[in-house]
């Protein structure tokens, strides 16, 4: 079974994430800002991660850059607010193979998961 890593400062989104993906997916951890998502990706090396863009302490788009560089078969989802369109696109540059908006629907975390390991 593939393991995922969540990455949300939310606790209620990080909840709900598992709940959706735990019907599929194991989850190797969870964390809440991007430092600590980098300490469990080299710790666990999930199959997937999905990266809120907007934490404190060291934000999405930062955790991505620094697992790219350091990953770079690292398959992340990015997860956005609405509004942060231009966010979505540059993390879509630096690496992410797809993003998620808040609020999100179950079908469309699955399919942007199981996107990542077609072909």
């Amino acid at each position: 079974m593939r393991k995922g890593l969540i990455v949300d400062d939310a606790a209620v989104m990080r909840m709900r994430l598992r709940d959706i993906l735990s019907s599929k997916y194991s989850i190797a951890g969870e964390a809440e800002n991007g430092r600590q998502a980098i300490e469990l990706y080299r710790a666990y090396k999930p199959d997937f991660v999905t990266m809120d863009i907007s934490m404190a302490e060291m934000n999405g788009m930062e955790a991505l850059k620094g697992l790219i560089a350091e990953f770079p078969e690292a398959k992340i989802v990015m997860v956005s607010a609405v509004g942060q369109k231009a966010q979505v696109f540059e993390a879509l540059s630096h690496g992410a193979k797809d993003f998620i908006i808040k609020p999100f629907e179950p079908e469309r975390v699955l399919l942007a998961i199981e996107r990542l390991f077609e072909g």
